[in-house]
């Protein structure tokens, strides 16, 4: 997400035309990226327009022009995390034999971790439970799900940072 850096300088400064060209920029990035984050087009169209929201009341307070892109990706990261967390309990739970429920003791986690792998997106889902469910290994992973080595580690990585971001709250 690279921008003019007078144009971030003036969006700073609240000029309203240039705060508009910010957004209509930043759009497609941020869409990326709440697609890869969330769970449905739905949510991802809803959390670029509470992100655009969010850099649009707070672009004044932004302290370096240089950290916007970073800022921007924290934003519409925490958005999707949001939306994810919302869906808690609205959720459509495995069936009682499904192997999730064998990793956790106590019925309450094993439906509170059944409810975050659920709640995943589906191929960071499809990952996770190959991976640590069904015991693939990565080359397997790449074969099932026709990824790259390194497109199958980072689906299983960020799928389990999504599991623990649902579990702590």
């Amino acid at each position: 997400m690279k921008h003019d850096h007078t144009l971030l300088e003036a969006a700073q400064q609240g000029d309203i035309v240039a705060i508009e060209r910010l957004l209509t920029e930043c759009r497609p990035a941020l869409y990326r990226i709440a697609q890869s984050q969330c769970d449905s087009s739905v949510d991802a169209d809803d959390a670029v327009q509470e992100t655009l929201l969010s850099i649009f009341r707070r672009i004044g307070a932004l302290r370096t022009i240089a950290s916007f892109p970073a800022w921007a990706f924290s934003i519409i990261r925490r958005e999707c995390h949001r939306l994810l967390r919302g869906m808690r309990g609205h959720v459509e739970l495995p069936p009682a034999d499904h192997p999730v429920y064998a990793y956790a003791d106590r019925v309450d986690l094993r439906c509170d971790l059944a409810a975050a792998i659920q709640s995943l997106p589906k191929k960071y889902r499809e990952a996770v439970i190959l991976r640590d469910f069904e015991e693939f290994s990565i080359s397997e992973i790449t074969d099932q799900l026709l990824l790259t080595r390194t497109a199958a580690k980072s689906r299983v990585h960020r799928g389990r940072l999504m599991v623990q971001e649902y579990l702590k709250d």
